[in-house]
């Protein structure tokens, strides 16, 4: 392994400012303490410029090599999840009902560290822009970003990012060319009938039958609507409706997800929900509303620049600790809109087998924060070349 010699010498800053970011969470759009605190490191560390406010709190900095080049971004999400801490660990959040779960608090550290290390060295020709983005886990903040300009607005052309990973041993670079992580939608299906005393149905119009129905056959849509070798999820997850056991509701409600990478696919689970909603509300002699919500696109790695950090990470972990194949994971991410907008990858660094992401016993994994920090900053001099 071979991290930057520099970088590791200020190994113990960043698990100072990573413990910091942990203690002090912040949800969506409203990442004001972080960027705060953003800022000030980037400050010290003698950035050339930092452009403040976009998706209300996002930061995108720029450092600027020696000599002409291209522009790269490299992006870290900054924001936590609503879900109380148990890790019991002596930075545990201080916000009650919040709390980094997901590596974001990391993620940050990671990208200051490598700006840290490119503010003094520059050793690289063109200019990196720091993309600190708001709102990963709700709203879309790439999203938000990329529509308010940043690409163009700072010329940048290709874009990179990492995400922490509990599911290996600490110290590998995970990636792959193509589709990484699936599109997320989300359905909403309210079933109205004519409620009424449970003891008189034949009074009512009762929607709870025509729910069930509908929740069992949307089991069908990846059972019979598609190939068994293409990718899907559709996962009931809410069903909510009646208050009282003599009673039968006026309406019923079911949501859930849907998770896909090919967009026919996508289209065609849409349809379905629609036609099995209304087709058993039909039969059962009641109504079926459907909103049918289209999240994120599908996290999609260009070839080039998939082949192209897989070698910078064999630099930083080496060959055996580069896995350039990884299989397509279910999981969603809102850097699929920055790999929309240009051409770039997403990886993963494991940090160690322990609780997953978005479990109240998550805690980022501190000695693997100089490995990505020295990816990102490798990834730089090697696109950029050495000045």
């Amino acid at each position: 392994m071979a991290i930057i010699n520099r970088i590791g010498d200020f190994a113990e800053d960043m698990k100072t400012w990573r413990r910091h970011l942990h203690m002090h969470p912040e949800l969506g759009l409203e990442c004001h303490q972080t960027a705060a605190f953003v800022v000030d490191r980037l400050r010290d560390f003698g950035v050339d410029e930092i452009h403040e406010g976009f998706a209300k709190t996002g930061i995108v900095a720029l450092i600027h090599g020696q000599g002409d080049g291209p522009v790269t971004g490299l992006r870290a999400d900054m924001d936590a999840l609503p879900i109380t801490e148990e890790t019991g660990a002596d930075h545990t959040s201080t916000v009650p009902g919040k709390m980094h779960a997901c590596g974001h608090d990391g993620h940050t550290t990671m990208l200051l560290g490598a700006a840290r290390y490119l503010a003094e060295t520059r050793n690289f020709n063109g200019t990196v822009a720091l993309i600190f983005q708001p709102a990963e886990e709700i709203h879309g903040g790439g999203r938000i970003m990329v529509e308010e300009g940043i690409m163009e607005r700072f010329g940048i052309q290709e874009v990179y990012a990492l995400h922490t990973y509990p599911f290996a041993e600490a110290g590998q670079l995970m990636t792959t060319p193509g589709p990484l992580m699936a599109a997320v939608d989300e359905f909403h299906i309210t079933v109205k009938g004519v409620g009424g005393h449970g003891a008189y149905p034949a009074l009512c119009k009762d929607p709870m039958p025509c729910a069930l129905a509908i929740g069992q056959a949307l089991q069908t849509i990846v059972s019979r609507n598609t190939s068994p070798l293409m990718p899907l999820v559709v996962s009931l997850t809410v069903i909510s409706g009646g208050s009282a056991t003599n009673v039968i509701p006026e309406s019923v409600s079911l949501s859930g997800t849907v998770r896909s990478f090919d967009p026919d696919l996508r289209d065609m689970v849409e349809r379905r929900i629609a036609e099995i909603a209304h087709g058993q509300a039909a039969s059962y002699d009641v109504r079926a509303d459907v909103n049918y919500v289209r999240e994120y696109p599908a996290t999609i790695n260009h070839p080039d620049q998939a082949a192209f950090a897989g070698k910078v990470a064999q630099e930083i972990v080496g060959a055996d600790n580069t896995i350039t194949e990884l299989s397509p994971e279910m999981g969603a991410e809102d850097f699929a809109y920055m790999l929309e907008a240009r051409p770039g990858a997403y990886l993963f660094l494991s940090q160690g087998v322990g609780p997953s992401v978005h479990h109240p016993e998550f805690d980022f994994n501190d000695d693997v924060a100089p490995i990505g920090a020295s990816f990102f900053a490798r990834l730089i001099e090697t696109r950029h070349g050495r000045a």
